[in-house]
């Protein structure tokens, strides 16, 4: 009987505990077990990756990592390797892994008579930068600034950069005059506006053709020029297509309209529909006031019958 009960008893104690792991509340379910498990997993996975992540960044920032060389590709005219070194060098940061390429481009774009820079990683440990370098054009001075500024050009892109003038070569630069945001149109139109107006210094003698030697744009849209002959024009308001077209015809009757004084143009005014209005060197418009007609003489009075 004692064996038995003790054995009856044992069954009792393990349906007793299998009851209370089946039972809500009093115990840990299967799924409960599964899930901390794999939260486990999850943690330690993410706690390796972590101490990966600070690891590998430890050694990204070591000096091995350093960049070591800089190869410029570019055909350097009117900045220098010191030039360079002085603007752009100390704005670099990180090493050849952590550099912000984007960041490196600005800093060499920053560089005076750079236009545009491409910054790209070789390994091991160098940057290799290709530099555009700007082309002047042009004078730039803006209308919409009190301060009249002598350190900017217009690039052959139309923008305007900042560099020393001093350091082109061509000392027959235009100026152009204009409003802000404005240097991109003002050279769009003096292409074909120059090679339109080039024949103007033939006439009346000239030994070479004309160039234009101010551009300058109003803050209402009107053009003028000013062209190394000493002519000024005024051209009017309008698109370049319209522009263009007054001047040309301009230039193409100007020839038969000076031919009688054989004198060179000082002033011409293109705004006009139907023509344009002339000043010739040494040629006098003013009209003279009218002069008063003499007095008629008296009438000799008649002796009374």
């Amino acid at each position: 009987m004692g064996v038995a009960s003790m054995a009856h008893a044992g069954g009792w104690s393990a349906m007793l505990g299998a009851a209370a792991v089946g039972k809500p509340g009093s115990s840990l379910q299967p799924w409960d077990v599964r899930l901390m498990q794999l939260a486990t997993r999850w943690t330690l996975v993410l706690a390796g990756l972590t101490v990966l992540a600070v690891l590998v960044t430890w050694l990204l920032r070591q000096g091995s990592f350093a960049i070591q060389r800089i190869r410029l590709d570019a055909e350097l005219q009117r900045t220098s390797v010191a030039t360079i070194r002085a603007n752009a060098l100390p704005r670099l940061e990180g090493n050849f892994f952590t550099v912000d390429l984007q960041a490196a481009r600005r800093a060499f774009e920053s560089v005076p008579w750079v236009r545009k820079a491409e910054v790209q990683r070789h390994w091991p440990g160098q940057l290799r930068v290709r530099l555009v370098e700007h082309k002047a054009v042009a004078l730039w001075e803006s209308t919409d600034s009190r301060d009249r500024r002598d350190d900017r050009l217009v690039g052959q892109d139309g923008t305007v950069f900042q560099a020393n003038p001093g350091d082109v070569e061509d000392d027959n630069l235009p100026l152009f005059r204009g409003p802000d945001d404005s240097s991109a149109q003002m050279w769009a139109l003096y292409q074909p506006l120059a090679e339109t107006l080039a024949p103007i210094g033939r006439l009346a003698g000239g030994s070479h053709q004309a160039g234009i030697r101010l551009l300058q744009l109003s803050s209402k849209g009107s053009w003028a020029a000013e062209l190394d002959t000493g002519t000024r024009l005024e051209l009017g308001r309008g698109t370049q297509a319209e522009i263009l077209a007054r001047t040309e015809s301009f230039v193409r009757t100007l020839p038969q309209a000076v031919a009688p004084f054989r004198r060179p143009v000082v002033y011409a005014d293109l705004r006009h529909a139907e023509g344009y209005a002339l000043r010739l060197a040494g040629i006098s418009t003013t009209v003279a006031a009218p002069t008063k007609p003499a007095a008629a003489p008296p009438r000799p009075l008649k002796p009374k019958p």
